[in-house]
């Protein structure tokens, strides 16, 4: 009662339409992607439901966030339940959204252990929260630990990278979208 008809995300409008705003054909995008061409009509058609790491590499090839790729992939609720699935066969790690949609800010559940070499830096604002476990970030030419209930919070355009440093870690990421104008291009000095 009162729940958002729960469906799987569904990208391949999304990834579509990224790639023709960038002008870019199939073969541009397999060779930036390191996916194949067939692979990636299937995903845009939805016909194939990218895996986590998969979504990460187009993503990256279309010059954008798989964290922007799925808020593009439904339209915006006004009110949207996402329940916790206790039945979900995956082995760790996990990415897990937390907000469906279109919406000025998202927030992502990373479980198990995370690929520690990948840099992000995200245009907005963010808070990382450790609701189990414990990890390790770099931001900014440091090193940060974190445990059970501890939070960092990173201003927009920090470089930074993150690590599981125990089993069973389950981070929450709440960002500001990349779409939204919260943070003014600083002046340079």
């Amino acid at each position: 009662m009162g729940d958002h008809k729960e469906q799987p995300l569904r990208v391949g409008a999304a990834v579509r339409r990224r790639r023709r705003a960038l002008e870019l054909t199939l073969a541009v995008v397999a060779a930036r992607s390191g996916l194949s061409v067939p692979f990636l009509s299937q995903i845009e058609n939805d016909r194939a439901r990218p895996s986590t790491s998969s979504l990460e590499k187009v993503a990256d090839a279309l010059r954008t966030t798989a964290v922007e790729l799925l808020a593009a992939a439904d339209p915006a609720c006004s009110v949207d339940v996402v329940r916790a699935d206790g039945t979900d066969p995956q082995p760790q790690p996990r990415t897990r959204s937390l907000v469906r949609g279109h919406h000025q800010m998202h927030a992502s559940e990373f479980t198990g252990d995370h690929d520690a070499g990948r840099e992000f830096q995200y245009r907005n604002d963010q808070l990382m929260y450790v609701a189990d476990g414990a990890v390790e970030i770099e931001a900014e030419g440091r090193a940060y630990r974190l445990g059970r209930g501890d939070t960092l919070y990173l201003t927009g355009g920090v470089r930074h990278r993150w690590r599981a440093t125990e089993s069973d870690t389950r981070v929450v990421v709440v960002a500001v979208a990349e779409h939204i104008e919260a943070v003014r291009d600083r002046p340079r000095r």
